[in-house]
């Protein structure tokens, strides 16, 4: 085992409600923002790193995004019959993830500026961190209503509230999953766990981001890609 990330976990598993009647039929990875399915855009990011693995988990309409994604060559870990969430799903995949830290990313979000995992690789130091979340300023986000979710000091380390919003990439290690008992359970509790430990970090995002968790951020999204 190495203290640096060779694989990637992607959320893929969720039932899209924000979506409302465009995930009726579709699971959210695959609505199209630029003609392109949201996961494909998220895909782009993880190619440029090439790493050893790319594990989505699937729940909500599985097989449109197996047959999506298979032939890319990205493992699948299906959750069945009840969906984990987040952290749960994480460590439902282990299997396939392996050992090491791994990247997470969300497929629902739009990046514009330097790919987040590159960066995120770049800044890792597992001495320090049990994670290192990538955030925007909520000044940098498009579509972004409300406050943001952390507030990061001088040497990264982040607690709760303030500016930052979690733009849903990050490098995380994994053992600390064991340890907490139930089946489902979010990311969050194990975030809570590192903060207590001052070992949850935080790197800013120089660029843009917008939500495309929405049926109006698919149009943000779109106008955030052009303006590149």
């Amino acid at each position: 085992m190495t203290q640096h990330p060779e694989a990637v976990m992607l959320f893929a598993a969720g039932f899209g409600t924000r979506m409302g009647d465009l995930t009726k039929t579709k699971p959210k990875p695959l609505i199209e923002v630029a003609g392109r399915p949201l996961i494909d855009h998220a895909l782009d990011l993880v190619t440029e790193l090439q790493p050893a693995r790319v594990v989505a988990n699937l729940h909500y309409l599985p097989d449109q995004l197996e047959a999506h994604l298979s032939p890319k060559g990205v493992l699948l870990s299906h959750e069945t019959p009840d969906i984990l969430e987040t952290g749960g799903g994480i460590r439902a995949a282990l299997p396939l993830l392996g050992s090491n830290p791994v990247f997470t990313l969300n497929p629902d979000v739009m990046w514009s500026g330097p790919n987040p995992l590159s960066m995120l690789r770049d800044a890792w130091d597992p001495d320090q961190m049990d994670a290192l979340l990538m955030c925007v300023p909520v000044a940098q986000t498009v579509g972004h209503t409300g406050s943001g979710d952390f507030t990061a000091d001088s040497t990264g380390r982040i607690t709760r509230g303030g500016g930052l919003i979690y733009g849903g990439a990050q490098i995380m290690k994994t053992e600390g999953l064991m340890d907490i008992p139930e089946k489902a359970f979010s990311l969050n509790v194990l975030w809570d766990r590192m903060k207590q430990r001052d070992r949850l970090f935080a790197l800013t995002y120089p660029g843009r981001w917008c939500d495309v968790g929405h049926p109006d951020g698919i149009a943000l999204a779109e106008g955030l890609i052009a303006d590149v």
